[in-house]
């Protein structure tokens, strides 16, 4: 069985795909059709070379002591090289503020793109955010959402990563993976790519970590294998599909049976994939 931190400090909402973050700090960002969602100017490339080398030289180590990190499955990287060279969707549970780092970390070399909550780029960190490829998601704007996501397409048409967290939002050391949303199999499938499965569990902290650090877990983050759309089925049924398959491979590098991973009662599970 894998490691459940079993922790209550965190006010998870009913509903599985809210936020219970609070951003004190709004910087009044439009997005609308004219944003740059995928900002492929100089200055933006420059700036983002720079961000690398910091990341390289300070911010994974960090990352590596403060999550206590393991990095499983990369050989799958190398294996599918080929598949994955011409754009890729990865997909992940969302479970901590620095998870995001492990995932690039993960995919190294590689530089993905990460779509991100309209607010958090307009809080408080949202300048770091957009410099580690955060693209915003437009809300209550249809015209906006079609612009990003042609942009997103062009992107992944020129051999571009996109990460996508299913759930939809962050809670923190949760430990079943929560429904996830059709938004990257939507992509994946309008613009034929594979979708690319991570998953973080949760290993026991030592006595160390554990009374001195407070720390209540260390994370895993294992990466899976390509998943593709089922193209024998309708085009209206392949995203809702690949998103069940791409949900219970998740689970399952998370080391949890997804025919087991059972939501507490008190929650909304409305959006679980399987009511799709």
């Amino acid at each position: 069985m894998p490691y459940d931190p079993k922790t209550q400090k965190y006010p998870y909402p009913e509903d599985t795909g809210s936020h219970y973050i609070i951003l004190k700090k709004n910087n009044g960002a439009v997005f609308d059709d004219k944003y740059p969602y995928v900002d492929t100017s100089e200055k933006m490339r420059i700036k983002r070379f720079f961000v690398r080398l910091l990341l390289h030289a300070v911010v994974f180590p960090v990352a590596y002591i403060r999550l206590g990190l393991k990095i499983e499955g990369r050989e799958n990287l190398k294996k599918h090289r080929e598949e994955l060279k011409n754009g890729v969707i990865t997909v992940c549970n969302h479970v901590h503020f620095w998870d995001f780092i492990a995932v690039m970390k993960a995919l190294s070399p590689a530089k993905p793109y990460v779509l991100a909550w309209d607010k958090n780029l307009r809080g408080e960190n949202a300048g770091l955010i957009r410099l580690v490829g955060g693209i915003p998601v437009p809300v209550n704007d249809a015209h906006a959402a079609t612009v990003m996501a042609r942009q997103v397409g062009e992107m992944l048409n020129g051999g571009g990563w996109l990460h996508v967290y299913g759930e939809g939002s962050m809670w923190e050391f949760y430990q079943p993976v929560r429904p996830f949303k059709n938004g990257a199999a939507y992509l994946a499938c309008r613009f034929d790519k594979p979708v690319l499965p991570l998953a973080f569990s949760y290993r026991e902290p030592g006595f160390i970590r554990k009374k001195i650090f407070r720390q209540i877990a260390l994370f895993t983050l294992r990466v899976g294998e390509p998943l593709y759309a089922d193209k024998t089925l309708p085009k209206k049924e392949r995203a809702d599909e690949l998103t069940v398959r791409s949900h219970r491979a998740v689970c399952r590098l998370a080391g949890i049976d997804p025919e087991k991973n059972l939501y507490p009662p008190l929650y909304n599970d409305s959006r679980r994939v399987d009511y799709y």
